[in-house]
């Protein structure tokens, strides 16, 4: 591996850890749900906004990050995302109330959404073309990597606290069990802040504001030196052809010569959230013992759907610069609807099958961790002209987390009143109507440069 390669795929992991970070504090509640809802005597829909109160923020915070970072840069952003997770934690794991609780998640959700909108951003800004859909992916796979350590922590946690020795009496592992498992998320999240200060700005943003010198050095880093400079001749070439213009604005958004991509960003983002990946991810134990099986072994099936997540994850980073975006999309979401559909039979029976359902639930996250997980992302961070790709990605981000706080917020209740079955039934259907809608109107993006696909994609109007 050259040097310059070296250094963009580490400058890359770090940026991605934000989505580490991301994942562990979205998921690390699948865990808490079931002992705060008796230490606090909460109903089903207290239940839910304890979830989904991080995604409300979250899905604020993705409609300032992206102008934000286009004003401060992506890296001061970035560091304000892991100072949030950090008090997020804390907070969380002191929390002496439910309303602290929901206040601490309130507050890490800001970070989430900045670390979700801006790390991608800055990791195709700065990535080769030849090898940007993986780099981007690194985002997808520390938020799957931060999944299945919440899941995992959860467990070890768990047996721990049943453990008689003294270690786990000391720690208070026993009575304070929910709030460790909040608390672990402190040590990654001051990781993130420490090392953040040994990457770069992103060499576009620089080049935006005049700091062409500056912009050289880290192309130059990245992509070495004789590519450093046909790289800031096409960016300078796409902001000349801007120069003069207004700041981009959500009425440009709905422009026409916008519209394809828009139309494919917002229904990737709405696809990704409404067949209800964060309802198995956040409620995954809960899922399970609806099954039928006890406490313990949903907790170890949660890690098991961890587990599936990584390696999916995995297998798409190494196909997407290969087979493309549109293929691994088309499958994944025929894999998708599939099993969403299988489950709405496990638990349709008058006894639910365990079986079928645990299949059904892998099969999903497999079909989602190959398709909507890291090439959602993918698409965001390469759809956009250079001047307006900030606020776009932020608007669909913004419907993106929407989305996921209502799928969060009512799963309980649609549990409670309309059924296992019927919930996840309704999520196929959705998964169905999404795989047609990507057949008929998703582009291919691979292997070109973002100036390349800012001519062809959103230079002259077109017709979705």
């Amino acid at each position: 591996m050259s040097s310059g390669a070296s250094y963009v795929n580490r400058v890359a992991l770090i940026a991605a850890l934000g989505g580490f970070l991301m994942g562990f504090d979205a998921s690390v509640i699948s865990g808490v749900v079931g002992f705060i809802e008796t230490e606090f005597a909460l109903s089903k829909f207290e239940l839910g906004w304890a979830v989904a109160s991080l995604t409300l923020t979250s899905t604020i915070a993705m409609m300032l990050a992206g102008p934000l970072s286009d004003r401060l840069g992506r890296r001061p952003v970035l560091m304000i995302a892991a100072l949030l997770f950090t008090l997020s934690a804390a907070a969380s794991a002191v929390a002496p109330d439910y309303a602290t609780l929901v206040t601490a998640r309130l507050l890490g959700g800001f970070g989430v959404g900045a670390a979700l909108i801006v790390a991608p951003m800055y990791i195709a800004e700065i990535a080769p073309p030849a090898i940007r859909g993986r780099l981007v992916s690194f985002n997808q796979l520390n938020i799957v990597l931060g999944i299945s350590a919440a899941y995992f922590c959860n467990y070890l946690i768990l047996q721990l606290g049943q453990d008689p020795g003294s270690l786990a009496q000391a720690l208070g592992l026993d009575t304070f069990t929910w709030r460790w498992m909040l608390g672990v998320g402190t040590l990654p999240a001051l990781v993130y802040m420490v090392v953040l200060f040994f990457v770069p700005e992103s060499p576009r943003w620089l080049l935006m504001r005049g700091r062409d010198s500056q912009a050289r050095k880290v192309f130059g880093r990245c992509v070495g030196e004789m590519l450093a400079e046909t790289q800031v001749r096409e960016v300078q070439a796409s902001l000349a052809l801007e120069a003069g213009r207004p700041r981009g604005t959500l009425r440009e958004l709905a422009s026409p010569a916008l519209k394809l991509v828009m139309t494919v960003g917002i229904a990737i983002a709405i696809l990704q959230q409404i067949t209800g990946i964060n309802a198995v991810f956040f409620y995954a134990p809960m899922i399970f013992e609806q099954s039928g099986i006890g406490a313990d072994a949903s907790f170890m099936q949660a890690v098991l759907v961890g587990i599936v997540n990584l390696v999916f994850t995995i297998a798409a980073m190494l196909l997407i610069d290969r087979l493309g975006r549109r293929p691994l999309m088309i499958a994944g979401l025929a894999l998708i609807a599939a099993c969403m559909l299988l489950l709405a039979w496990g638990f349709s029976a008058a006894e639910p099958r365990p079986l079928v359902i645990l299949i059904g639930m892998l099969g999903f996250v497999a079909g989602f961790a190959m398709s909507l997980g890291p090439v959602m992302w993918v698409l965001l961070s390469e759809l956009f002209p250079n001047r307006v790709r900030g606020l776009a990605i932020s608007a669909c981000g913004l419907i993106n987390s929407t989305i996921s706080f209502v799928v969060q917020l009512v799963f309980p209740w649609e549990l409670q009143v309309l059924g296992s079955a019927t919930t996840f039934l309704v999520y196929g259907v959705f998964a169905v109507i999404g795989l047609v809608c990507v057949v008929r109107v998703l582009p291919e993006t691979r292997g070109r440069s973002l100036e390349e696909l800012e001519v062809e994609l959103a230079s002259a109007p077109r017709q979705a």
